[in-house]
């Protein structure tokens, strides 16, 4: 009897070309997505005298190096990678969204909110957090540069192995101020940042179907911090409903078609998978991290661990290392965490439900620390305009932002002064990621939002009245 096939056994499989002896793969990329930081593999491009095999298949975005501030000074070298994007993007005839153009924005907000991200589909690009496609059921993660030239050459790429698969299953309904942020960060604090390591995560269960593409975005994003290959969502109504209409999605007939195969994805009932983790939706609670990764997630009303009482002598030394670099000590409430900024935005959470979480949470009070929300596209920032977000958020101090990755990567002056303490939305809080000497404390937009009401990590709960 032929066993089951999980979601990412049908997608590998569909599109593997040839396998050598030796195990390594050649996979047909279905979509490539690039960004302002791809100048080098256009380059290799030219200097080999090749041309893009697919432009149709081939979307471009300025993201990484765009300024988010109409005053902000962009190094002259940074200034030419955004030109090349635009200019490589001409040359071989690929769409792109430069500075300018109102659909410009993230990479990883851009292409699903273009219909670019589909179902099925193998997708890459030269950014880690390309996982975050996996949300709406492809196969996505990020390739170095030298892959992205292959790419842009052939529409294929190699990869040494095949990886193996996680299930992660949450069942129940989330409380009152619980987000997908919080869930992703207690699956990562669960697991480890390397338990998924080698492995193509699926997500599974009533939580993730109960939850909105945005939400499944996040946590697909996310992945990558627990070390995993990609994260997956298989497709349901709620992945075609999103999808339906978007410019580069299929129409007419061809849509009828496309969502008949995408109903014929999901893993099948008897699937296996190399590890499966459950977890329960009504124990999880809103989340923060105090130290200097993604595994460090407590709970807001936990308190910070002390290394004394931790018996690996490696894990030992880290958390001593942390604690001195975040300036904190042993036993502290995470609710006393004290705040110095606060940025709301990235590829994790930079959409637009992001922004009315936050929205709702500051809605006729005003923040203590400078805050800054950062849209994850010209959409987005059209969209939060034209429903008033902008201005309940300037109402209550925090700074309005144009589109682009900002803070989450440091650039152009977007940077946590050294010493000081970051409510960030992003995915990231290694040592200096958002500046040299910035200590970076992840949790969901709500709960930002609640910190820069008050200066320290705050549980958001408290603030809201009648329901999230």
């Amino acid at each position: 009897m032929t066993a089951g096939r999980s979601l990412f056994d049908k997608i590998w499989q569909r599109h593997a070309i040839l396998t050598r002896p030796d195990g390594a793969v050649l996979l047909h990329v279905g979509r490539h997505l690039v960004h302002d930081g791809s100048r080098a593999a256009f380059r290799q491009l030219a200097e080999r005298g090749l041309t893009l095999h697919s432009p149709s298949r081939t979307f471009a975005t300025a993201d990484h190096y765009v300024p988010t501030a109409p005053t902000a000074e962009v190094a002259p070298h940074r200034q030419e990678m955004i030109a090349a994007l635009a200019a490589h993007a001409a040359t071989h005839g690929i769409a792109c969204f430069a500075p300018g153009d109102p659909r410009q924005g993230i990479v990883h907000v851009v292409g699903p909110e273009q219909g670019i991200t589909l179902p099925g589909l193998v997708m890459v690009c030269g950014d880690s957090h390309t996982a975050s496609h996996g949300a709406l059921g492809a196969l996505a993660f990020g390739i170095g540069a030298s892959e992205v030239a292959h790419v842009l050459a052939t529409q294929t790429l190699w990869q040494s192995r095949r990886p193996g698969s996680m299930r992660i299953t949450v069942e129940g309904r989330l409380g009152n101020g619980v987000a997908p942020k919080d869930v992703v960060l207690a699956i990562i604090a669960r697991i480890g940042a390397a338990g998924g390591t080698g492995r193509v995560i699926e997500y599974a269960g009533s939580t993730f179907r109960a939850m909105s593409i945005e939400g499944r975005l996040t946590v697909c994003n996310m992945s990558i911090e627990a070390g995993a290959r990609a994260g997956m969502v298989a497709p349901d109504d709620t992945t075609f409903a999103y999808l339906a209409g978007r410019p580069f999605a299929p129409q007419g007939a061809a849509w009828e078609r496309a969502v008949a195969y995408w109903r014929t994805l999901p893993s099948d009932a008897d699937a296996a998978f190399d590890a499966d983790v459950t977890l329960d939706a009504a124990a999880i609670v809103p989340m923060a991290t105090w130290g200097t990764s993604p595994e460090s997630a407590l709970p807001v009303d936990g308190r910070i661990p002390d290394p004394d009482r931790e018996p690996d002598a490696d894990r030992r030394q880290a958390m001593r290392r942390a604690l001195d670099y975040m300036d904190l000590r042993p036993g502290t409430p995470v609710d006393a965490i004290p705040i110095d900024r606060v940025f709301i935005g990235s590829c994790t959470n930079a959409r637009i439900e992001d922004i009315r979480a936050a929205a709702r949470v500051v809605a006729g009070r005003r923040v203590r620390v400078p805050a800054w929300v950062v849209p994850g596209s010209g959409l987005v920032k059209r969209q939060a305009e034209a429903e008033g977000l902008d201005r309940v958020l300037t109402a209550a101090g925090l700074e309005w932002r144009d589109p682009g990755c900002s803070m989450c990567v440091g650039m152009n002056g977007d940077v946590v002064p050294p010493g000081a303490h970051c409510a960030s939305t992003s995915n990231r809080n290694f040592v200096g990621r958002q500046g040299p000497g910035a200590r970076t404390h992840l949790m969901s937009p709500a709960m930002a939002a609640a910190a820069a009401l008050t200066g320290h990590i705050t549980d958001v709960r408290t603030m809201l009245a009648g329901g999230a």
